[in-house]
């Protein structure tokens, strides 16, 4: 797999974390979505760096993936826990992004 669809994968899971973590700011029992907006932030940050070192070629490029692919699947369980349209959204653009990243570094 070339970097080119990972790069893809991460950067829409990234715009997705984004637009759930904002949205569940907004959500009326924000307490409730709480682990969601912390595994939003990870994600989004850990899908930023991952898109970082493969645009750079790093030499830690397989060990980020690795770790991007495992934070994307826990936001991907925690989002699935709701119902809201984003965190569905977000859910879907974690799993794809986690399955982007271990292929790529399989």
């Amino acid at each position: 797999m070339s970097y080119e669809e990972c790069i893809k994968a991460c950067q829409e899971c990234l715009e997705a974390c984004n637009n759930c973590f904002q949205a569940c700011l907004n959500e009326e029992h924000v307490k409730m979505m709480a682990g969601c907006i912390r595994l939003d932030r990870e994600c989004a940050d850990i899908s930023s760096y991952a898109i970082q070192a493969m645009t750079r070629n790093s030499p830690f490029v397989k060990e980020i993936c690795d770790l991007c692919a495992r934070i994307c699947e826990e936001c991907a369980e925690e989002c699935a826990k709701h119902d809201h349209e984003h965190c569905k959204r977000c859910s879907e653009a974690c799993r794809k992004c986690a399955e982007a990243c271990r292929r790529m570094i399989a």
